[in-house]
């Protein structure tokens, strides 16, 4: 099959689930819409799904290797301003990072490869995944088999980017580390709470959030290695109620990014270290939760230069690699390539006329829908093609 030509014959049906995502959009682990959704699709489509911790499985082929295709497929919560008259009507959800695409695309995949099912030499298994915005879904669903029956030999999973940059060009690194742990913190402070007039009798965590502030920004300064990238950001500090009380408690909440293991462990104890020292300065103390914990997206060589080659046999027009790509922003497939050989690929659904665009993440943000029959094709060949010559 030429899963291209046939991905183009697709193209408005892939549309037209994109969009439902879009207009129905679901943040974090719990996603009824989507995953029923999602069920539908693939028993229409001849599939088997089921329910995986939050998320959907299916497979098609039978025995041999097994290659995961990974879709994550969860919103932000936020106001969508992007103007679209299929725009999520909520005020509270937005698709601004694109994983409606990528739900869109591996539904398409899987129709294509159920309908090629003969010829595959091993098993395609279909990952649908919640909550990579919050870094708990791959995690959710690897607890509830993902993995497992039949055991998964490598993965695969793509994300499109918007901007300026034609549909075709692919981003990728297989050489080192293509995308930052995170390790999201909160920092509960404790003291004691006192009328403004009366400093003296307080134990003051403000002033003690703002010293632990200040010295967590010379763990990046002074302790981190400059060779190494690492990103320390405080996002939210919230305390009191009234301009003249002295509260009892106040809390930071940010998150350490870096592409090192080694300096990753260093700044995570470091920054529970500093935070309880300061505090104990100032006769307080502290409580610090860990929000999310996730590695460096560090794909395998091997497998992400195979997958370009068959990204590039498939002769798509206006198809471009950009290799060694590196960036500052987290991805939990990472923890799947931390179980399996897998790789990740960016690729782009910009615009090429001069329109101005927006960012991932902004309210305003658009994607061009021509990227669904490349994205789905690709996902389809490469899953084909590796099976075929890992018999």
């Amino acid at each position: 099959m030429n899963y291209y030509e046939r991905a183009k014959e697709l193209k408005e049906e892939t549309i037209a689930n994109r969009r439902y995502f879009h207009t129905n959009a679901e943040v974090g682990l719990n996603m009824p819409k989507a995953q029923a959704y999602i069920m539908g699709k693939l028993k229409e489509y001849g599939l088997e799904p089921e329910e995986c911790g939050h998320g959907v499985r299916a497979a098609v082929g039978r025995g041999g290797k097994t290659l995961l295709l990974r879709a994550d497929m969860d919103a932000l919560p936020m106001a969508e301003k992007s103007g679209l008259d299929f725009a999520c009507p909520t005020g509270t959800e937005a698709h601004t990072c694109g994983h409606d695409f990528h739900a869109a695309m591996l539904l398409t995949a899987a129709k294509m490869l159920k309908e090629n099912e003969s010829e595959l030499k091993g098993t395609v298994k279909f990952m649908f995944q919640p909550a990579e915005e919050t870094f708990e879904g791959s995690k959710d669903m690897i607890a509830a088999g993902i993995l497992e029956n039949p055991p998964v030999d490598a993965a695969f999973a793509v994300h499109v980017t918007p901007g300026k940059t034609p549909v075709g060009l692919y981003m990728y690194n297989n050489k080192s580390t293509m995308m930052f742990s995170v390790d999201g913190f909160k920092i509960t402070i404790r003291g004691k709470g006192e009328h403004g007039a009366y400093p003296h009798k307080s134990i003051d965590p403000i002033n003690i959030g703002v010293h632990i502030h200040l010295a967590l920004q010379e763990l990046i300064a002074r302790e981190s290695d400059p060779s190494h990238s690492c990103v320390l950001t405080i996002g939210n500090f919230s305390a009191g109620t009234a301009p003249n009380i002295i509260p009892d408690t106040a809390i930071l909440q940010g998150t350490l990014r870096t592409n090192n293991a080694m300096t990753r462990e260093f700044l995570v104890r470091r920054i529970r270290e500093v935070s309880e020292r300061v505090a104990a300065v100032y006769n307080g103390s502290v409580e610090i939760e860990t929000l999310s914990d996730v590695p460096p997206l560090i794909c395998d060589p091997g497998l992400t230069t195979e997958m370009a080659g068959y990204i590039e046999n498939l002769g798509i027009p206006g198809t471009m690699g950009y290799p060694g790509i590196e960036a500052s922003a987290s991805e939990d497939f990472a923890v799947i390539a931390g179980k399996v050989p897998a790789s990740f690929m960016y690729i782009s659904a910009g615009f090429t006329d001069g329109r101005e665009t927006s960012t991932s993440h902004s309210p305003d943000v658009v994607f061009n829908e021509d990227v669904c029959p490349v994205g789905a094709s690709w996902l389809a060949h490469c899953a084909t093609e590796w099976l075929h010559n890992h018999q």
